[in-house]
């Protein structure tokens, strides 16, 4: 952590690291990929709170959530629904689009706005099918302007740069075997804008009640999580110790997600987030409460919901293969 951390100090360490994770993307030489994120009989379910190591034809629409916001205190209260495509342009690289609208409960008034919309390339650089291990990387651009000051969404153009992993424990030995069902996921994505341009978002004014515009400049963030996972389908005789026949599906996955920001100057801020995901051979649906980490920020529980449609599965006609395949 305190790697990352140092690297706010310096710009150009930010823009190089962007540059190396974008390039190891594109160097990827992964030649065999199922559908999903999906290595050996570990299935990684699409988390909610930040992205996970799938590389796929994936719809999420909608993302909802209802959860104090958390630069203000708990009277302040968004309640948001975002989507976000993916479509594969080989097998294992994915190129993809997400926005999404917020309507922010003041007190006293009400906006609703867009949220910034984001383009991406995500490539996957490592599956480790025996050892339930998955990577991938991708690189991003945060159109500036296309988010509205209403919710505070209006940003300068930003990249991003980010790494995300998965690894299962059902290659554990005997004496081990209760802890097979476990599987972790992570993430850390660095953010940084392109230019040291201000914009005008707006705020309250707690005094007055009433809403009024300031002018901020948005330095680099990093956005970094961690989820601690449960297959049940571990807990079955479906698995005999060698590669599935079919896909890991139709289970549940009960999980906490931990997702983290962190900006030179400001205290991290963070939630934990229990829930459960059930996954479908053409859907997952997932539900997970909001906590803060942080009760100097709000003390208020929230509530997020996801709806994740594999297109490949339920549209093969349009989404059986990549768009470059042979």
């Amino acid at each position: 952590m305190h790697y990352y951390l140092s690297l706010y100090k310096e710009s150009k360490m930010n823009m190089k690291l962007i540059y190396w994770v974008g390039a190891l993307a594109m160097l990827s030489a992964t030649q065999f990929v199922e559908a999903h994120a999906i290595a050996g009989n570990r299935y990684f379910p699409g988390t909610i709170t930040f992205d996970d190591p799938a590389v796929a034809d994936e719809l999420i629409i909608p993302a909802w959530a209802r959860y104090s916001q958390p630069n203000y205190d708990d009277n302040v209260v968004d309640n948001s629904a975002a989507w976000a495509f993916a479509r594969l342009l080989t097998p294992t690289t994915a190129i993809g689009i997400d926005g999404g609208y917020t309507h922010r409960n003041w007190g006293p008034e009400q906006t609703t706005g867009k949220t910034q919309v984001h383009v991406s390339v995500k490539t996957e650089v490592v599956r480790d099918e025996p050892d339930e291990f998955l990577a991938a990387a991708s690189l991003a651009w945060g159109i500036g302007g296309s988010g509205s000051e209403k919710v505070g969404g209006n940003t300068p153009n930003t990249v991003a740069a980010g790494v995300y992993i998965g690894k299962g424990f059902g290659n554990l030995s005997d004496d081990w075997a209760a802890f097979r069902p476990f599987g972790i996921t992570g993430a850390a994505v660095i953010e940084t804008p392109v230019s040291n341009e201000s914009v005008s978002n707006l705020t309250i004014n707690p005094s007055t009640n009433s809403l009024y515009p300031t002018t901020t400049q948005k330095g680099t963030v990093l956005h970094w999580g961690f989820a601690l996972e449960y297959s049940t389908l571990y807990l079955t005789d479906w698995f005999n110790g060698q590669p599935p026949s079919e896909e890991p599906l139709h289970q549940w996955v009960p999980l906490v997600e931990f997702a983290f920001d962190s900006s030179q100057g400001h205290k991290t801020t963070g939630t934990i987030n229990p829930g459960i995901s059930y996954v479908a051979q053409t859907w997952q649906i997932a539900i997970e409460a909001v906590r803060p980490l942080n009760d100097q920020y709000n003390h208020g529980i929230g509530v997020r919901a996801q709806l994740l449609l594999f297109l490949d599965d339920l549209l093969p006609s349009l989404f059986s293969n990549p768009v470059f395949h042979k």
